[in-house]
């Protein structure tokens, strides 16, 4: 029988009371609808990857409806959006579902369907990237825990993209102005809480990551409720195998979405036979440890968009597919795009894929400890502008069929490094880069594998207390 209907019933009464942790046993129950987590401080959590399993008999056009692109054309949004297992603030959820069902193709994030759903707390003086502290016009609606937006515009030289992309000529000299998917995803949002006010003085949990400029035009601002202090763990998601779909024409047998999503988990959770396999949409501060995709092969095993900053994948997986691929299908593998920025990709292993750099101008994201089959392609429309930002770093990467594409990088991203990469071709996918000039990108311990030290660039910063507590 159809269990979805018990399940949901016994999350949504766990978010009434505030939280709590849902619990399924071992076996294997069917679901005929999708799961959803909307409240915070709720958990779904089964006996174990191995153990329990929920089997997912329909997708999510059949449950919710077709869900075309905001860009035009007929792509499917069920190619890069939503889960059969989602994650996202119940008002939230209910908007983006109204919206598709009367095709008004939403945007996904913070400040809801059509970016208009917030309001100045106050605006903020000039600061530096990495400072903890900034000073405010007007501190009197901010208090310590609270969850603000940090939101900066662009002008009309684009000075802001050019700053993610590491400014200098090679940045100044690109053309911004016909890259019209790209600055739509502008303004930039940087969800963060306070931690401290004492005055117009107001500290951080993290750094900027970015300058602040007026130009930019910096405030903070309110946002749409956020889910928070949820989780799934120990747990299957098996989709009845059907043929993966066209490229871009997905029906939605995807895995495990967090939107508008802080500090929330999946552990220990196998996705199979799906679409699209995990997924993080405007989602900040989150992690994912010991997931893995596995079964027919899948289009975005691993996908983070829509300004998805500072969360952890570790300890991941992508399986070789079990099916060979059908004819006019795409495979990517980790995906990182549309301004998204400071993610971290540890100690993973892929039988198949590359690392996606979807264009979208994602920067300061890392990949460390990661070995690859690297047989995927990267995506992303022209139009959605360059590849790399600047600040990635590739870290102790194992390449298996010793192809260069998406791996060195030091030709591509800005202000970028790879270290401990052993030695790669080009071939199939050419990478071409998008700025001109002096990169100012290192390649380091080239030809190498397992060489550096330390071995993971993520964990070696973990051991580092950089966080110089600012006075007050």
């Amino acid at each position: 029988t159809d269990c979805a209907p018990a399940i949901n019933s016994a999350i949504a009464a766990a978010g009434r009371a505030g939280g709590g942790t849902v619990l399924v046993p071992p076996g294997t129950f069917r679901i005929d609808g999708l799961i959803r987590i909307g409240h915070s401080d709720v958990v779904l959590r089964g006996a174990g990857s191995g153990r329990t399993t929920l089997y997912a008999t329909k997708n999510l056009t059949e449950l919710i409806g077709p869900y075309g692109s905001r860009y035009g054309g007929d792509k499917s949004s069920w190619s890069w959006a939503g889960g059969l297992i989602w994650m996202a603030p119940e008002a939230r959820w209910n908007s983006l579902v109204a919206a598709i069902r009367a095709e008004a193709w939403p945007f996904e994030g913070w400040t809801g369907d059509k970016r208009d759903e917030w309001t100045t707390l106050t605006t903020v003086e000039p600061a530096e990237r990495g400072s903890w502290t900034v000073t405010v016009a007007d501190a009197s609606r901010l208090r310590p825990g609270r969850l603000v937006l940090l939101r900066l515009a662009d002008d009309a030289g684009h000075t802001l993209l050019e700053h993610m992309a590491g400014g200098g000529p090679g940045p100044e000299a690109y053309y911004w102005d016909d890259k019209t998917k790209l600055t739509s995803y502008v303004p930039y949002e940087w969800p963060v809480r306070i931690t401290h006010v004492h005055g117009r003085e107001v500290t951080l949990e993290r750094p900027l990551p970015l300058d602040i400029r007026p130009e930019w035009d910096p405030r903070l601002t309110t946002h749409v409720p956020e889910l928070t202090g949820a989780g799934v763990e120990g747990l299957t998601l098996e989709a009845v195998q059907t043929p993966q779909s066209p490229h871009l024409l997905d029906k939605g047998y995807n895995g495990v979405v967090l939107q508008c999503a802080y500090d929330c988990w999946v552990d220990d959770v196998t996705v199979r036979n799906v679409d699209n396999g995990f997924g993080l949409v405007a989602a900040s501060a989150c992690t994912l440890r010991g997931t893995r995709v596995a079964g027919r092969g899948s289009h975005h095993p691993y996908f983070c968009r829509e300004g998805s900053h500072d969360n952890l994948i570790e300890d991941f997986t992508i399986e070789q597919r079990t099916v060979p691929a059908p004819a006019n299908t795409q495979l990517h593998g980790i995906n990182v795009e549309g301004l998204s920025s400071y993610n971290v990709w540890s100690r993973g292993r892929m039988e198949m894929g590359t690392f996606d750099s979807h264009r979208g101008l994602p920067f300061a994201d890392v990949r460390t400890d990661i070995t690859v089959n690297n047989n995927g392609r990267h995506g992303g429309d022209a139009s959605a502008g360059p590849l790399f930002g600047a600040r990635f770093a590739h870290w102790n990467i194992r390449v298996t069929n010793g192809r260069a594409g998406l791996m060195r990088i030091d030709g591509l991203a800005p202000y970028s490094a790879t270290v401990g990469i052993n030695e790669v071709t080009e071939f199939d996918q050419i990478d071409v880069p998008d700025f001109t000039g002096d990169l100012h990108s290192r390649l380091e311990l080239y030809g190498t594998s397992d060489v550096v030290r330390p071995r993971n660039l993520y964990e070696a910063q973990r051991e580092v207390d950089t966080r110089r507590e600012p006075s007050r």
